[in-house]
């Protein structure tokens, strides 16, 4: 069977962070628009602290939990204080042949004495085919409380142990591992290879759900945050996100290279850097003219186990000039180096979904408008960027910006009453100053109160 088209639809939290409860909707889904062939770009802006962040954040710990990894300890730091309690909500659309599966996923969170745990997982769907659609409805749900219940509805789990009873045992070890190891019980790996078996009763389009959403968590969703533009500011690594899907390799994840002394690496890596190096010059010299990665070869190394190994340095190379190691170059240019085999796999695949927080950092404004105005007409993933460079909003439809608000029970909203003549970026300076939207989406500074507090901060300096 050809491979599903899996793609974000929405995103609500809950009592992350400072957002008590917002919803992030994708441009097709605010446009009713139930296709995938096409890319879609939202970007969330406003105020520093107003909530941005906290979808990246959220989508990082949602892709962990669907990979069946144990809950990050750091969660819970990032639920609000005024709440023992938070929800990751988010809605996806499955295209396979003519049929279109709308998938949500609901992630119940619970904190008890600093302790972070899963306590609830909800998978429901509804399924569009040949015009018509089903009422959607949960094919499972797993409650941590519910301790004589595997899981409900019970003629779901009826079709799980239909052909062996043994099975039932099976998922209540399963049940219990996840529950030890603080992962997901739905996506935990001991369930999951019995939720995705081959089915011939009515649990096969559920088992083909959960695998879909299994795969697309694990090879189609990036997740680039803060801390991957912090080591680079610091100039220590460059951690290059990457996908490669090919007869000889298959990988992704963040290919990290030192910037301050070679690296040693066997000879998979090495084909997997030299695979990203040849991928990257395909695009890197039509964004920054003249520039190419090549690797310098210091020659072979043992490595600690004693197999063989090679020193490798990422070089730049620019035209009619020597190469010098790529650490020389500027934060920006090592920050599209360390992002774009990401761009290129969400350009060119219906299935990818990019995530960066703060896309803008260290990138010249004129050009990040012309990479998502190039996005926005040519590509054909999903990609998902924070920015404090209003350039975008001239470039995007009004469809894929969204602004983060001042209220955090409402902290993510489209700007109203924008005709097409309208100039995005200049009615939301104006919204800013004179209001007009639904929520406030500004906390107003007073500059006369910020510059007596600079004088009064600078005459005690002038004391000590």
């Amino acid at each position: 069977m050809k491979r599903p088209i899996v793609r974000l639809s929405s995103l609500q939290l809950t009592n992350i962070k400072n957002v008590k409860k917002g919803i992030i909707y994708m441009p097709n889904t605010t446009n009713k628009i139930l296709l995938a062939d096409k890319a879609e770009v939202l970007g969330i802006y406003g105020q520093n602290g107003s909530g941005k962040t906290a979808i990246v954040d959220a989508l990082y710990f949602l892709q962990k939990v669907m990979v069946g990894a144990n809950l990050d300890h750091s969660m819970e730091d990032y639920i609000d204080m005024d709440s023992n309690k938070a929800e990751i909500m988010a809605d996806f659309n499955i295209f396979i042949e003519n049929i279109v599966f709308e998938v949500g996923y609901r992630l119940y969170l619970s904190r008890e004495e600093k302790e972070v745990f899963i306590s609830r997982e909800v998978l429901s769907v509804a399924k569009n085919e040949n015009g018509s659609r089903t009422n959607k409805t949960a094919f499972m749900d797993y409650q941590r409380k519910l301790k004589d219940s595997i899981f409900k509805p019970k003629n779901r789990l009826d079709e799980v142990v239909e052909a062996n009873k043994e099975i039932k045992t099976d998922l209540i070890v399963a049940r219990k591992i996840a529950e030890k190891s603080n992962c997901s019980y739905i996506f935990g790996e001991s369930s999951r290879e019995i939720f995705c078996r081959e089915y011939t009763n009515g649990f096969k389009q559920y088992s083909f759900i959960i695998s879909s959403l299994f795969e697309f968590a694990l090879k189609d969703l990036f997740v680039i945050r803060n801390t991957h533009s912090g080591v680079i500011s610091a100039n220590f690594v460059l951690p290059m996100a990457f996908r490669i899907e090919n007869d000889s390799v298959g990988a992704k994840g963040d290919f990290t290279v030192p910037l301050t002394e070679p690296i040693l690496v066997d000879e998979e890596r090495k084909n997997i850097l030299e695979t990203i190096v040849e991928q990257i010059n395909i695009v890197l010299y039509t964004i920054i003219p003249g520039i190419q990665v090549t690797i310098k070869n210091y020659g072979k190394q043992s490595l600690n186990h004693g197999e063989q190994g090679w020193r490798l340095e990422l070089m730049s190379k620019r035209e009619g000039m020597k190469e010098i190691p790529i650490r020389m170059e500027s934060e920006g240019i090592i920050k599209i180096i360390s992002i774009l085999n990401a761009l290129i796999q969400a350009f060119g695949n219906p299935s990818i979904c990019l995530v960066i927080d703060e896309l803008d950092a260290g990138v010249f404004e004129y050009m990040l408008g012309e990479l998502l105005d190039i996005f926005k007409k040519s590509a054909k993933g999903q990609l998902i960027f924070t920015s404090h460079n209003l350039r975008a909003l001239e470039m995007l439809d009004k469809e894929s910006i969204m602004f983060s608000t001042t209220n955090p029970n409402n902290r993510y909203i489209h700007m109203k009453s924008v005709r097409e003549s309208n100039n995005l970026r200049n009615m939301y300076i104006r919204s800013i100053t004179l209001g007009g939207q639904s929520e406030e989406i500004y906390e107003e500074t007073d500059s006369l109160k910020i510059a007596r507090a600079f004088r009064k901060a600078g005459r005690g300096v002038r004391n000590e």
